[in-house]
């Protein structure tokens, strides 16, 4: 080869090597591995029931002077901040999309089922009773042959999310069928149409869903009742044991009884996690495909806020419960400043709401559920029907129940009970 042939190949070869060498970086930039990409997205239309603004994709708030900005670190899918009693929506995120709620669902289960079944009732427990019970559900630990209250039952259903519990009180409803098919019905008239209810207890289920904005819905509807507001934030009680049977000629053993204690973190706190102060419920959730869920409800200064996450990006365990704290911060630090983004409606029962509207999802339909019963849902100076979950005087109403409950030493077992100013209002203190 020539000189001069050597000297052009040299030339030629300087000139490509940096496009050469730089095509993997322009490639990479084209195509960014991005983790959020490989997350599932919302839909691009949702439910606009509470308003249009709630059908959106994203987060939604109107954002003013005055108004503190939304807080970091919140990486639930989907969240929503609502005063409880107004039901304004104050803030949310991907509010009607639809994702498996885990045991959260169990709100919606007992808000239909507790007026139903008198708390008193006994009810021996049978193998077929607890025959569907998923495998590795949570489970209180009722056991066959053995006798419970239904007020027994509904305590395992709260504080231990007991699946065994649910399956119980379900045959006693009449069967895990016609409990489904009541809640669907009860979904319906809350308005809640993003629900679809395939096992009463929350277990992973093809075509089972909810919505935060649902979940939100069902948490009010549930806190008009007095048992719901007691049981969700009990903090701890002693459950009954297995019923042993006598040996021959001999009277039968004392029952045992054994401790269980809330899994909500922010009622109870955690290693690294206090109590959330004001926190009065609601539930907690956690299954494979739902991931964390949780709606919590919280008092400050007479007002009341509700506050749902589901599915958290976040792999600790508490994240669930401290992006619930600080929605429900920013809630109270917005509420009265911010113009809210859309509202919680009333059931189909109370009327008086035109919205009927829920893009790809079911007609809000008819008429109430079944009512009757003795469950204690308390009716008095809530404004609306039993059923109804307006909001008006939820304030007074978790007030009340917590002030009832701690003058009967309910929460005195716990001495981070996180209603201090309430303990301070009881007689003679």
């Amino acid at each position: 080869m020539s000189a001069l042939k050597k000297t052009a190949l040299t030339v030629l070869t300087a000139a490509l090597l940096p496009v050469l060498t730089a095509a993997p970086v322009l490639a990479d930039e084209a195509t960014p591995d991005r983790s959020e990409d490989k997350q599932p997205k919302p839909p691009a239309a949702m439910s606009t029931v509470g308003g249009t603004m709630l059908g959106k994709p994203g987060t939604q708030v109107n954002l003013a002077a005055g108004v503190p900005v939304l807080p970091k670190k919140v990486t639930g899918k989907s969240w929503i901040v609502a005063d409880a009693e107004s039901g304004e929506v104050l803030a949310s995120h991907n509010a009607h999309w639809r994702l498996p709620p885990a045991s959260t669902l169990k709100m919606l289960f007992a808000d239909t089922v507790l007026p139903v079944l008198p708390k008193t009732e006994s009810h021996k427990v049978t193998s077929a009773d607890l025959a569907g019970v998923g495998e590795g559900s949570s489970l209180v630990g009722v056991k066959e042959e053995s006798t419970y209250t239904v007020h027994d039952l509904w305590m395992g259903v709260f504080l231990r999310s007991g699946n065994d519990a649910v399956h119980v009180l379900s045959e006693m409803n009449g069967g895990i069928a016609k409990t489904v098919a009541d809640m669907n019905k009860h979904a319906a008239e809350l308005k809640a149409l993003d629900t679809n209810v395939v096992s009463p207890d929350g277990y992973d289920e093809k075509g089972q869903v909810s919505s935060a904005y649902d979940l939100t819905l069902i948490a009010r509807s549930g806190l008009q009742k007095k048992d719901f507001r007691e049981y969700s934030s009990t903090v701890r009680v002693q459950f009954p044991g297995e019923e042993k049977k006598p040996k021959k000629g001999k009277k039968a053993p004392k029952r045992e009884t054994f401790e269980i204690q809330n899994t909500n973190r922010l009622l109870t706190g955690d290693a690294g996690l206090d109590p959330y102060k004001g926190i009065a419920g609601v539930k907690n959730g956690n299954t494979t495909n739902a991931g964390s869920t949780f709606t919590g409800v919280a008092e400050r200064d007479g007002r009341v806020l509700l506050v749902t996450v589901m599915s958290p990006s976040q792999e600790e365990s508490l994240a669930v419960y401290q992006e619930t704290g600080r929605l429900l911060d920013w809630g109270f630090a917005a509420a009265g400043k911010v113009k809210p983004v859309g509202e919680l409606v009333k059931p189909g029962s109370v009327g008086g709401d035109s919205d009927k509207e829920a893009v790809g999802q079911k007609d809000s339909g008819g008429g109430k559920g079944e009512a009757g019963g003795s469950g204690g849902t308390d009716q008095a100076g809530l404004g609306d029907k039993a059923s109804g979950s307006s909001g008006k005087g939820i304030a007074v109403a978790i007030t009340g129940g917590a002030l009832l409950l701690l003058a009967a030493a309910v929460f005195l077992v716990n001495r981070k009970w996180p209603l201090p100013d309430l303990v301070k209002r009881l007689p003679g203190r």
